[in-house]
């Protein structure tokens, strides 16, 4: 099964899903259960957690073969180094910090091409986009767009971290832990990083009205 089939068959569900005790009790059991070899319970984390790394190192590589090389190897390097997971409450962060780093060595083998295509994020977004009219709607693929070169305009780290709060809902604790930051130089970059997308997106406020 491709890690796009993979994507679109969990990650709603996962979206969805509560974060139980009982759940957390359920990943901490597989953890172990990996820990100890159980290839079948590796197999159930990966089909979990593929979508939002593949998503995490799409957004990164703006490549979707790159992002299935990357998602492959995070998780090779993971079942690796589970033991070196101190805090099983922290999986997924860990998981996207491995990523980062698959990202970074590629970037000093060869120039890469950065996707800042993220996925909407209501708070980012709804100072920029209008009220869901028919003109509106068909201009959703051009806003997308302005959003995308706005992302892009950020230096790689500071949109890995925003990415990583608007994109992933990762704590401003666990982004520290996967950027190596300290907690006020996550919140001091994710605040810059909004003020420079909006400042980027300012001038096409409103600016439909005008259009034939």
């Amino acid at each position: 099964m491709s890690l796009r089939r993979v994507a679109h068959l969990f990650a709603v569900r996962m979206t969805l899903a509560g974060d139980s005790a009982q759940e957390r009790d359920g990943e901490r059991r597989l953890l172990m259960r990996a820990r100890g070899g159980d290839s079948t319970a590796f197999r159930t984390l990966f089909e979990r957690h593929a979508p939002a790394v593949w998503r995490f190192s799409r957004d990164l590589f703006q490549d979707e073969a790159a992002a299935d090389e990357a998602t492959q190897e995070t998780f090779v390097r993971a079942h690796g180094k589970l033991a070196a997971l101190r805090d099983d409450t922290r999986f997924v962060s860990w998981l996207l910090g491995i990523a980062r780093h698959v990202h970074l060595e590629s970037l000093r083998g060869r120039a890469a091409h950065l996707d800042v295509a993220s996925e909407e994020n209501e708070s980012l977004l709804e100072a920029a986009l209008p009220s869901p009219t028919p003109e509106a709607l068909l201009l959703d693929r051009e806003l997308e767009g302005l959003l995308a070169e706005a992302l892009g305009s950020l230096r790689e780290e500071r949109r890995a971290a925003l990415l990583l709060r608007i994109d992933h809902g990762l704590a401003y604790e666990d982004i520290a832990q996967v950027m190596g930051w300290s907690l006020p130089k996550v919140k001091n970059e994710i605040h810059r990083a909004r003020l420079q997308l909006r400042e980027r997106l300012a001038g096409h406020v409103g600016s439909t009205g005008g259009r034939p």
